[in-house]
């Protein structure tokens, strides 16, 4: 009987961030975040707008409308990011997130970095860039370890 490889822990749980964005109602960008912590996933979070109401997908992208480029005015738009959703379903259940570490298909921009240094982030691994340099001056200086896969 052959044996099947299995990934590494990392590989794995990026692949639970891939799975995750395919929630994502947003018509820009679909993406995933996970946190983790000793090995245990503590919480998921995908991009969309707020519990209840109406999807770009739904709705079309206000975003589009309003020619706005990737990376900047993140307050003009439905939807939360999956970071921020991430870290507030752990809130919502009572999840301590404390030392975790996050793994998310985007690097995080200048607001969820902040959330994340606000929340004791240890490490952040992540697939793709996102045009936010800001983000990457602050993980650095907060001694946030950022691995890209």
């Amino acid at each position: 009987m052959k044996r099947q490889k299995r990934p590494s822990w990392d590989d794995y749980f990026m692949s639970i961030c891939d799975l995750v964005a395919t929630r994502s109602t947003c018509l820009r960008r679909n993406v995933g975040a996970i946190l983790v912590k000793d090995r245990r996933v503590l919480s998921t979070g995908y991009n969309g707008a707020p519990t209840g109401l109406k999807h770009c997908l739904d709705i079309g992208c206000l975003r589009e409308r309003m020619n706005i480029p990737s990376g900047t005015r993140h307050e003009l738009c439905r939807g939360l990011h999956a970071e921020q959703n991430c870290l507030i379903q752990a809130a919502y259940h009572g999840v301590s997130v404390k030392g975790a570490d996050l793994y998310c298909t985007n690097l995080p921009c200048i607001i969820c970095t902040k959330m994340l240094i606000n929340a004791d982030i240890k490490r952040i691994f992540y697939k793709d860039g996102y045009p936010d340099e800001l983000s990457e001056i602050m993980i650095k200086e907060a001694n946030i370890k950022l691995i890209k896969m």
